[in-house]
């Protein structure tokens, strides 16, 4: 057991949860994604010092990995019929729940750097701490967020036109 890692703990799991739930809409599933980044981070030679960006990464990718799990689960469950009856009174509810479920699920079809970077920036993250996280330069940070959000909103358009 690595002895700084109580304290990186306590220092980022509140931030390390908040890029998870930013990519699954769910502070739950976070959770679990959370502690496996921290699992993996007490298994590494990371310094304590890169611990935060390599954390919010490690959250980010095993985000990702859960929503393309999910999604492949809820077409599955959908083909054989085990979706959930929507009712009337609840209808802006459900088209909210469903225009996230369409922004995450384009985003799982991002290029992985792509993905991570935009999750990182729209985590609180400074430009810093994406370059760090990533090994990118601070410069370029604001190019690569940019051209991922282009590709998301292209992403996003493209399954519109097909559903």
């Amino acid at each position: 057991m690595r002895a700084d890692l109580e304290e990186v703990f306590r220092t980022a799991y509140p931030r390390v949860v908040a890029v998870a739930a930013r990519v699954l809409g769910s502070r739950d599933q976070a959770e679990d994604v959370a502690q496996e980044a921290f699992l993996a981070f007490g298994r590494s030679a990371v310094p304590a010092g890169e611990a935060l960006g390599w954390l919010c990464v490690a959250a980010a990718h095993t985000a990702l990995n859960h929503l393309r799990t999910g999604r492949r689960r809820a077409s599955r469950e959908e083909a054989a019929g085990a979706a959930d009856p929507v009712a009337p009174d609840v209808a802006d509810d459900v088209v909210a729940r469903d225009e996230r479920r369409r922004v995450r699920a384009a985003l799982a079809r991002l290029p992985r750097r792509q993905a991570v970077a935009l999750v990182l920036r729209h985590s609180g993250l400074s430009y810093a701490e994406v370059a760090a996280a990533l090994e990118l330069s601070a410069g370029s940070v604001g190019t690569v967020v940019r051209r991922a959000e282009v590709a998301l909103r292209k992403e996003l358009n493209r399954h519109e036109r097909h559903e």
